[in-house]
């Protein structure tokens, strides 16, 4: 059985990574690019990972605030795959875990701040957010790059 020598091979782009399985095990040397790569037809498996920052929209989320008023924010996340191996292997859909986590986070911060406080403190209060998604993605391998309210 022969394999044209087209179907054995794939280019990652500079900013994607490869992530390839060999009858479902990693194979070790991690993820793969940027250039050229081998793989062998019907035992290989592979996923292209995208590590460019990506930003995303927290949609308005309603909350209520510590003083019991109810005010609907909205965020802008910006983060991008700093491992691509853990964004695989780690989690099923890193990019939407951590959409999900960022509206949850949104609500959990601003429901333990007053009114005046999440109006005057935007700054502090997007730190916040930012170093608590960066710790709770690392696993996953995705890096928070900022957070904006």
């Amino acid at each position: 059985m022969t394999y044209d020598l087209r179907m054995c091979q794939d280019v990652v782009q500079e900013y994607e990574r490869a992530v390839i399985f060999r009858l479902g095990r990693l194979i070790a040397g991690g993820a793969k690019g940027p250039g050229l790569f081998f793989i062998i037809p019907c035992i290989d498996s592979y996923t292209k990972v995208d590590i460019r920052t990506v930003s995303f929209d927290v949609p308005p989320q309603e909350v209520l605030t510590k003083d019991s008023v109810t005010v609907a924010v909205d965020a802008v996340v910006y983060y991008r795959v700093q491992n691509a191996t853990m964004s695989i292997t780690n989690v099923e859909d890193a990019n939407r875990s951590t959409r999900l986590l960022a509206a949850t986070t949104l609500r959990n911060v601003l429901g333990t701040k007053n009114l005046s406080e999440i109006l005057s403190e935007r700054e502090t209060i997007s730190h916040y957010m930012q170093g608590n998604l960066d710790e709770c993605t690392d696993p996953w391998g995705i890096r928070v790059e900022r957070v904006e309210m």
